[in-house]
This record gives C-alpha cells, sequence and structure tokens, in this order.
C-alpha cells in the first residue's frame, strides 16, 4: 500500500518504489552506482545495457512519484575500465530526455588537483612525450539537473518562500552561481564511516537542497548508500526517504542519521522497511576490489 512520502528508509530495489505515492516527492539528490567502477562496483553488472536498463527504470518510476516541476539531480560520471571509457554522462542524460523530462542543467563537480583516486593517466606521456599518447587525470563529475515539467512558482506560500530563503552572501561567496563547483570529495581514509563506500561530500546535497526545495518539502535518493543526501536533507527541515538495495550498509545508515539516539527535536522518528528484494553486497565488493589490487 502506498503513503504520503515522509521519513522512510527502504531497503529494496529502486526500479520499483511502491510505498511511494504519486507525486510525493519534491527533489530527487542521488548518484547511481558508478559502472562497474574497479574501485567500487567491480562487475557490479552483467553489462553495460544492464546498467542503462537499470537507470532507465529508474527515471520512469522517479516519473511517477516526482511533482509536477521539480528537479532530479544525478552525480554521475564516465567510468574507465581497461582502457575504454563509457559514456555515462551522455547516456544518462539521452534516457532522461527520452522519458519525458526537461534537461536544464549540467553542473562540473571539480575535486582538488592533488588528489586522483582511480589512475594517473598523465603519467604515460611522461613515459613517452610525443603525440598520441595523451591521457588527462580526471578530477570532475557531473551533476545532471532533469526537471519534471514546468514549475508553478505561485502555488509556494509565501511564509514557505521566506523560511527557505537563500542566503545570498554565501551564495556569492562560494561562488554557487557558476556551472563549476570546486568541492573536497570524500577521502578514501581507513577511519571514514564510510569505508568502501562511494560516498560524496555533503556539501553537493547541501547546495541542491536548498537551491531546489522549500522547507517542509520531501526529498528522496533512490541509491541512498550510507545516508548522505538524508542526514543533510533533515538537517535543513526537509522530510526525506531513501532507498538501498544492499542491506549490509544498514548500520552504516543508522550511524550516520544517529537513528538510535535522541536529539534536541525528540528521537528521530524514521520508518525501515526490508523487502524481500534486497542484496548483500558490500563484502563481496570489497574482496573484489582486494583481489583486483592484488594482482596488479
Amino acid at each position: 500500500m502506498r503513503t504520503k512520502a515522509e521519513n522512510k528508509i527502504i531497503f529494496g530495489d529502486c526500479q520499483n518504489m511502491e510505498e511511494l505515492e504519486d507525486n510525493s516527492v519534491h527533489l530527487v539528490v542521488t548518484s547511481p552506482p558508478y559502472f562497474n567502477a574497479p574501485f567500487d562496483y567491480p562487475d557490479l553488472f552483467e553489462s553495460y545495457e544492464q546498467f542503462l536498463d537499470l537507470i532507465r527504470n529508474v527515471a520512469k518510476e522517479l516519473k511517477r512519484v516526482l511533482d509536477s516541476g521539480r528537479i532530479a539531480a544525478f552525480v554521475v560520471d564516465d567510468t574507465l575500465i581497461k582502457g575504454k571509457k563509457y559514456p555515462v554522462v551522455a547516456d544518462i542524460t539521452k534516457i532522461f530526455i527520452e522519458e519525458g523530462y526537461k534537461y536544464r542543467e549540467r553542473i562540473v563537480w571539480v575535486k582538488p588537483e592533488g588528489y586522483i583516486r582511480i589512475s594517473r593517466r598523465s603519467g604515460v606521456l611522461l613515459q613517452h612525450p610525443y603525440p598520441m599518447y595523451y591521457y588527462p587525470d580526471n578530477i570532475q563529475e557531473s551533476i545532471l539537473i532533469f526537471q519534471n515539467g514546468e514549475f508553478d512558482y505561485k502555488k509556494i506560500p509565501t511564509e514557505i518562500k521566506e523560511e527557505s530563503r537563500i542566503d545570498i552572501n554565501k551564495y556569492q561567496r562560494e561562488k554557487w552561481y557558476l556551472s563549476v563547483w570546486n568541492i573536497t570529495n570524500v577521502l578514501p581514509i581507513n577511519n571514514r564511516l564510510e569505508k568502501g563506500i562511494a560516498a560524496f561530500p555533503e556539501e553537493i546535497p547541501y547546495r541542491l537542497i536548498k537551491l531546489f526545495s522549500y522547507r517542509g518539502e520531501t526529498v528522496l535518493d533512490p541509491f541512498m548508500g550510507s545516508g548522505t543526501t538524508l542526514k543533510v536533507a533533515r538537517d535543513l527541515g526537509r522530510r526525506c526517504v531513501g532507498y538501498e538495495i544492499d542491506l549490509e550498509l544498514l548500520p552504516i545508515v543508522k550511524e550516520k542519521l544517529k537513528m538510535n539516539q535522541y536529539t534536541l527535536f525528540g528521537k528521530d522518528s524514521f520508518e525501515v522497511k526490508i523487502r524481500d528484494d534486497v542484496k548483500h553486497l558490500r563484502t563481496q565488493l570489497q574482496e573484489k576490489v582486494k583481489s583486483a589490487g592484488k594482482r596488479r
């Protein structure tokens, strides 16, 4: 039975969001699994086509649950696997346009130059300083902004608008107005909560939630991971819903969201549902990453 979106965590496949009513979500902020990325999701998908099928099915379901005129923001990047680059950004954009969304914007997220996670491809030219040996190091990802039709600005009450006012000084000082955002990524240090998880920094959902939703509205992350989007949404006075297929992430999500602790506002109210279509992936994926590292 579908209910109105509130603080919910559903462990199950987000290709089916039966728990959510039509048009009950006001903003989507998410980052889907990087297609078979060697350091995060090795061999998670049987093929690139299977990955794109997942994206299309999720786009269809988001079309149903997302309110009219509202935004779906996807943090994605092309994936390099064994020397072959997959055009993930272009293909996801194409899928969302085909499913009836308006392609509103692409923001480039630039990471610090000194940190390159996957590979230092530029070293090829240092060893062979000749034409055709150039491969740049990647320090950027794309934040794709899709809109579900036209937004009616007049339907938001004045008091809600004022409660959701954006800090213009911060907006200008941190250069939110540019299509390039310089934000430090979550570093893969061993003692961090998200060890082994491709988590994005809180600053990304913070900006997107402030820019594209009002206080009291519902923010959805269909690929919840460790729960970063939900944490930021709750901190900003929004309701939140997350879907995650990997049940092994439940303890991490509980810790990040402090679901077992009392806060100034009372005990956090989250409805947690575990469906039959969950999987156990984290241990399996980390073992594959370790095995690949040993073979290098």
